[in-house]
């Protein structure tokens, strides 16, 4: 179903969710979450299922965007949902969405809700797409909601400002009975408290070691863990020792594409990252410095958003710098993440850096591919 975004033919509002899901027969879930933020939804999304996971409930996934395929999108246990499964529940969906004008993004919701009702899922966790207050997430009733750092994006549908933004998505507390906030700037807060007054802040980091690089991981690890407390103060998951023992382990182990990921090709290691926005790079950049210097930084971003204001952040970490778009701190540009890479990593050994989005992802990971066969 198309190439990653998680806008994808955005249409904000609920109305035409609720029309969909009003011709569907839908199991409620003994629990579902609801995750939102700027950066690090994802990630936080992939732990606390592992974590859930571990306490023996049956967890079903719903994050976004995809990097190669759209089953990415929707897990069962861990798994993404096959192919039949997909094409099963299609039509009826697909039928009454074209007649009412629903978004790509709406039906991908939809699916996944129907998939993990008919799978009989003891937890749903849906992370949102666009903001929360109009989000097709949002369209059903949840447990809890988790919020992770709110920073400028997709302004062009959430406003400008930061408070813009941070009003749209502390609507994901709407309706939650159990509301966490990783910590936010002061502005952010602000929003957040006028709308979720009893929203509960997390600000100590995990400690953990875990599989997946980054200080920021430590801080959506905290973000996980304290759910869990709550959920295990409330009654609804085991709280024993080994229980929490194995929900460590779970989450320390969790490794999730394109978050700093690791590839070794030969004497050539690559890093890839879909930080999209400056928030993100800014977050990276104490681990990126820790890992030493790059032979070349990658970075590449959709037509519609623009990295070069981060370039300069990144300049003294490499050799070479490689945009996709002209720019006085890089040092060439190309068209393509393909032919940047051909080009500028091609034989010999080397330490490269690719960020940009998912898109950038997908296509170093193919461009990788390519190289193994």
């Amino acid at each position: 179903m198309g190439a990653p975004a998680a806008d994808r033919d955005y249409k904000p509002g609920h109305a035409r969710m609720h029309d969909l899901l009003s011709t569907m027969q839908l199991r409620r879930p003994r629990l579902r979450i609801r995750i939102t933020g700027t950066n690090g939804k994802g990630s936080t999304a992939h732990m606390l299922a592992a974590a859930l996971a571990a306490t023996g409930l049956r967890v079903g996934l719903y994050t976004s965007p995809h990097i190669h395929s759209f089953n990415e999108r929707i897990r069962i246990d861990g798994t993404p949902v096959s192919d039949a499964g997909l094409l099963a529940l299609l039509p009826p969906i697909v039928e009454r969405a074209m007649h009412i004008g629903a978004s790509y993004f709406e039906v991908a919701t939809a699916l996944a809700l129907q998939c993990f009702s008919d799978a009989q899922m003891d937890v749903e966790i849906l992370e949102a797409g666009v903001g929360a207050r109009l989000d097709a997430t949002t369209a059903v009733p949840a447990d809890m909601a988790l919020l992770t750092p709110v920073a400028l994006d997709h302004q062009a549908w959430l406003g400008d400002t930061l408070a813009d933004i941070a009003f749209e998505k502390a609507h994901v507390f709407a309706g939650c009975r159990l509301c966490l906030s990783a910590v936010q700037s002061d502005a952010v807060r602000q929003v957040v408290d006028g709308i979720a007054p009893g929203v509960r802040y997390i600000s100590q980091a995990a400690d953990m070691v875990l599989s997946m690089q980054g200080a920021h991981q430590q801080d959506n690890a905290a973000l996980v863990l304290s759910a869990i407390n709550t959920l295990q103060s409330a009654g609804l998951v085991d709280k024993g020792e080994q229980t929490i023992d194995a929900i460590r382990q779970a989450i320390a182990k969790v490794q999730v594409p394109g978050r700093l990921q690791q590839v070794q090709l030969g004497e050539q290691t690559f890093w890839l990252d879909a930080g999209h926005n400056r928030h993100a790079i800014e977050a990276l950049l104490p681990t990126l410095q820790g890992i030493g210097s790059f032979d070349a930084i990658f970075v590449f971003t959709r037509e519609d958003r623009d990295l070069t204001d981060t370039l300069p952040l990144l300049r003294d970490l490499t050799k070479r710098l490689i945009s996709g778009r002209p720019s006085d701190v890089a040092d060439i540009c190309y068209g393509s993440v393909a032919d940047a890479l051909d080009k500028e990593a091609g034989d010999g050994a080397g330490r490269f850096l690719v960020l940009g989005s998912f898109i950038t992802v997908s296509a170093a990971e193919d461009w990788l591919t390519a190289r193994t066969e």
